[in-house]
């Protein structure tokens, strides 16, 4: 019987943490507004991202998207898919085979776990877009290139798409990295405003 017990107190426990993190997300969504645009400075560690996307923890803070913006949703509540936001609904992604595709926001999440998506923004709710972005993912639209979770996926494909023959990028954590040093700004994962659209 005492293997019932330790599940129970584990549950407790799991819930008391999650309840103590959702508590300081809120904390930081509430002081993102009283400071002064938070700047991303090169070298410290954690300035890239303030606040990262998340289906667990509530995010109040909903931004429409721009064209040129950078959205992404959860796999499997541990990895993210990102694409950019080219406006009409639409998002161009690269897809598990290497398909560059646009898509419509209900496609962008319906075959993955995360229900919500996001836009990178940075303190003041401003999304960080760029024209030039959208202009180069549509270019890239029915092309097909060779897919590797570790050196070409949608993560290269939205970097790409910023800094055209960059050096290679593997993970969400370094996509962000790299969006903060090029818009000079702290990163937070707003809801992506779908119905202001």
């Amino acid at each position: 019987m005492p293997l019932p017990l330790f599940w129970l107190g584990a549950a407790a426990v799991s819930a008391l943490t999650v309840n103590e993190l959702s508590k300081d997300r809120k904390k930081q969504q509430l002081e993102r507004f009283s400071r002064h645009t938070k700047k991303f400075v090169e070298g410290d560690k954690n300035s890239s991202t303030a606040i990262y996307p998340s289906d667990v923890f509530s995010t109040s803070q909903k931004v429409r998207p721009e064209v040129g913006a950078i959205v992404c949703c959860g796999i499997g509540g541990l990895l993210d898919h990102t694409g950019i936001w080219v406006g009409d609904n639409t998002i161009i992604e690269m897809d598990g085979n290497g398909l560059i595709k646009p898509v419509s926001v209900q496609r962008f999440t319906e075959d993955r776990t995360g229900k919500n998506i996001f836009v990178a923004c940075d303190s003041n709710a401003r999304c960080l877009a760029i024209e030039t972005a959208a202009i180069r993912a549509s270019k890239k639209i029915f092309q097909c290139e060779e897919y590797d979770m570790f050196s070409n996926n949608c993560h290269q494909f939205v970097w790409q798409c910023f800094k055209p023959n960059d050096s290679q990028l593997t993970t969400f954590k370094e996509l962000n990295k790299r969006i903060a040093k090029y818009f000079k700004r702290q990163i937070y994962w707003d809801l992506c405003d779908i119905d202001g659209v």
